[in-house]
């Protein structure tokens, strides 16, 4: 054997070893849930009214919240937003800072992803899925939920787990923030091949099906998801209703008011709005 072939042999050896490596671990890069901070009791406490749920799938059982929406005593079922979290995040991160829906008389249910906290399982694209359609179905189900204005709404990792669902299930509206076109696009990145990316989560292919109301929005300085995701994100969805903002991916959007006005305004031309 020649020194050349022995040297291309070793280097192919230090590949395969490297993608094996990253095949093992990549559900630790996508799911850091051992890295995520606990956050103080203060910070979890929410004034709408709250219904802790657990949800039943074949793994065990996985945690959800239910905030109810500010209404009068006997009003008509009310909108309701499923919302899926980031992945450094859990569901008591994001209770407080969803409070507009509550206001705007939209119920939200904050799913936790399986491992995440309470919950029980291991997250991957094929638990989250089953723990969102479990969820989504037995919101359906209940009187004070009106199973006709169901909106969707994920947040970076969370716009994959919106998106299966999406695939499985009708939606009034669709929301999607700091979102990627798939994870196997991030596959170059890393120098390998798409087809060893476990959790495939294709955004791309279920917003290109989906026709109902849709809003993308995007930091344009976005350093973990790049802007170029969201750009294709609202091509494939011509009719999407698409907002940039001046920001990174951990701090976006940069202002909270010109935010929420942004989502009030496409809910109120959805008809959505209570």
């Amino acid at each position: 054997m020649t020194s050349a072939l022995k040297i291309g042999v070793s280097l192919l050896a230090l590949y395969a070893g490297y993608c094996s490596l990253l095949f093992l671990v990549q559900r630790h890069m996508l799911f850091p849930r051992a890295m995520i901070p606990e956050i103080p009791e203060a910070a979890r406490r929410v004034k709408s009214p709250l219904e802790s749920i657990w949800i039943q799938t074949y793994f065990g059982k996985v945690e959800a919240w239910l905030l109810k929406p500010e209404m009068p005593a006997g009003s008509q079922p009310a909108p309701l937003v499923i919302f899926a979290h980031g992945n450094a995040e859990r569901i008591e991160h994001c209770a407080q800072e969803l409070a507009p829906f509550t206001q705007w008389g939209i119920g939200v249910l904050l799913v936790e992803y399986p491992g995440y906290g309470r919950s029980e399982g291991t997250p991957s694209q094929a638990s989250i899925a089953e723990t969102f359609l479990s969820a989504y179905d037995l919101m359906t189900q209940r009187q004070d939920i009106d199973a006709s204005k169901i909106i969707l709404y994920g947040r970076s990792i969370g716009g994959g787990a919106i998106c299966s669902l999406l695939k499985e299930r009708p939606a009034a509206a669709v929301l999607l923030m700091s979102t990627f076109k798939s994870v196997r696009s991030f596959a170059p990145r890393y120098l390998v091949p798409t087809f060893l990316v476990r959790d495939p989560f294709d955004n791309l292919s279920a917003i290109r099906n989906y026709e109902g109301p849709l809003w993308i929005g995007h930091g344009k300085h976005d350093e973990v998801i790049p802007y170029a995701h969201g750009l294709a994100l609202k091509e494939a969805a011509p009719h999407a209703r698409f907002n940039s903002y001046d920001c990174g991916h951990n701090d976006c959007p940069p202002d909270g008011r010109i935010y929420w006005q942004d989502l009030e305004s496409f809910l109120l031309h959805a008809g959505l709005m209570p």
